[in-house]
């Protein structure tokens, strides 16, 4: 008689147990169920960037300002970043873009550009062909911001303003590319526009943004 009822009692416990058992299985199935859900539903509502819209000349106008007003203040870290992060930017002296003769710095590159010492060739000058030889922070004060571009009366879009002697490849070596060109027509009134100077910031499009991929520098040439 014991024996059975101790039989029964532990039957009892064994469905309780199992009861619970189940009742925290399916719980646990229920909570599993709504975090996914409440995941699903913050995933759902984070808004996606919208693509960029590379016929909008208002933001690569923008991003050319910000990259003359790097050079103007001389930020070269700056500068970095709004350099091309995988291509780096390419440093034409004289309109024409060679890739067989014109450099290419990195971001890194360009971020200590004003404590690198070291003597780059960058072409041959127009004129005496001579090779234009000097530490890159003298380049850029030379090919690159030799004017305040932030003042350039006439500032062109995918349009070449003016060409001189040399051949105007812009279109041809950045097929991919947009560019930005800032133009001084003069500098000195008495030399009648034979002192006249360009700009080039070339852009490529990474990661939903535009990048700096090219620099061109031109100017009036005998």
């Amino acid at each position: 008689m014991k024996r059975a009822a101790l039989m029964t009692v532990l039957a009892l416990l064994c469905g309780l147990l199992l009861g619970s058992m189940v009742g925290l299985s399916l719980s646990s199935t229920a909570s599993s169920a709504a975090v996914s859900s409440v995941q699903y539903a913050y995933a759902s509502s984070v808004p996606t960037e919208a693509p960029l819209d590379t016929n909008d000349n208002t933001l690569l106008l923008e991003r050319a300002s910000q990259v003359l007003e790097a050079l103007k203040q001389e930020d070269y870290d700056a500068l970095s970043r709004l350099v091309h992060p995988s291509r780096g930017v390419t440093l034409t002296p004289y309109s024409t873009v060679d890739p067989s003769c014109d450099n290419v710095f990195s971001q890194e590159q360009v971020a200590g550009l004003a404590e690198d010492e070291r003597l780059y060739t960058w072409g041959l000058a127009m004129g005496s062909g001579s090779p234009i030889r000097c530490t890159a922070r003298d380049y850029f004060a030379r090919y690159v911001f030799n004017a305040d571009y932030t003042e350039a009366p006439q500032v062109g879009i995918d349009t070449v303003l003016i060409s001189g002697n040399a051949l105007e490849n812009v279109a041809d070596a950045y097929p991919q590319g947009r560019f930005v060109e800032y133009h001084f027509p003069g500098i000195d009134p008495a030399l009648e526009g034979f002192d006249w100077c360009s700009l080039k910031l070339v852009f490529e499009t990474w990661n939903n943004q535009w990048y700096l991929v090219g620099i061109i520098h031109g100017e009036w040439t005998t």
